[in-house]
């Protein structure tokens, strides 16, 4: 529960505009055609979808004839739990790191600006405050700053990286952090990898590469495949989603930027369209914010009302 109320005060002092909207919809006024309008258009600004908006609009009016609900207010009570359901219903939903093998490997990915490298900065920081032994890997050798980013990082986590020069082979800067971690008793690898889709053949090589490196040193292979979407972008993350799928199983998705976006429709949109998980959200720059997503209180600040 200590997470649970961490989450949904850190919503609550987010107040994006998108929540602002959606949950003035559901004010002391009678139910009239422009309500259901309004909400459909607020959902589709909000970057839900538009066959989400609608599809969820048609189940809503459907739920007020079944439950003769009259008021907004009960209408808003039962769209939360409409939500909820819909978020719940995607397996591995706001789940903790799985994190069985010693070591375990978790792998970042995502394209360039996604917030990944602070992400995995994040991640080892929070890790290393449980007591766990981490060590990264900066595996994403094509930018020099990249790995000069994970280092800073490093420093500031009291956590161990494992670099190379730039331009060198992803793949043994993992390898490399394998062996190191097995020699010294680490718990958890973060590898940090690349994300130019502009060079998108080459890049899912890599990922490839990766893998079977993982798995020929760790026959578990990696615990974690965690995908970093920029929650300000929206809808746009689908493709990049789609494309890094198709090289290895994404596990989860890791939203950044939340704190600064008006689209935080998008999680609903991922639980419909992706049918991935959310498991962690960033909701600030503070190592800290990164929170582990719970669909309840996401719907309790959308909608400013607890579900019954």
């Amino acid at each position: 529960m200590g997470l649970f109320r961490n989450f949904a005060e850190k919503l609550k002092s987010v107040g994006s505009r998108w929540t602002q909207s959606v949950s003035g919809l559901f004010s002391d006024d009678p139910i009239t055609d422009d309500f259901w309008d309004d909400l459909e258009e607020n959902m589709i600004l909000g970057d839900v979808g538009v066959e989400t908006a609608e599809n969820l609009t048609a189940e809503l009016k459907q739920l007020m004839k079944e439950r003769r609900i009259t008021t907004r207010q009960e209408l808003k009570s039962a769209f939360s739990e409409m939500l909820i359901s819909r978020l719940e219903a995607v397996p591995g939903m706001g789940e903790p790191l799985k994190l069985s093998s010693k070591p375990s490997v978790i792998i970042m990915i995502g394209v360039n600006g996604s917030g990944k490298t602070t992400t995995s900065g994040k991640f080892a920081a929070q890790l290393k405050a449980e007591g766990k032994n981490v060590i990264m890997a900066a595996a994403d050798t094509f930018r020099a700053a990249a790995i000069d980013q994970l280092k800073a990082w490093g420093e500031r986590a009291g956590v161990r990286v494992i670099a190379q020069a730039p331009e060198s082979d992803p793949a043994a800067v993992v390898y490399d952090s394998i062996m190191a971690a097995k020699a010294s008793g680490a718990d958890v690898i973060i590898a940090d990898t690349a994300g130019r889709l502009h060079t998108k053949s080459n890049l899912m090589d890599e990922l490839a590469k990766i893998t079977r490196v993982i798995k020929r040193e760790i026959p578990e292979g990696p615990s974690e495949v965690l995908i970093v979407l920029d929650a300000v972008t929206g809808q746009n993350g689908f493709v990049q989603a789609e494309t890094f799928s198709k090289v290895m199983p994404i596990t989860g998705v890791v939203l950044t930027k939340f704190d600064n976006t008006s689209k935080g429709g998008i999680v609903i949109a991922i639980a419909e369209k992706l049918k991935m998980p959310v498991r962690y959200v960033g909701l600030g720059e503070g190592i800290d914010d990164l929170q582990l997503f719970e669909p309840r209180a996401f719907a309790e600040a959308l909608l400013n009302a607890a579900p019954e």
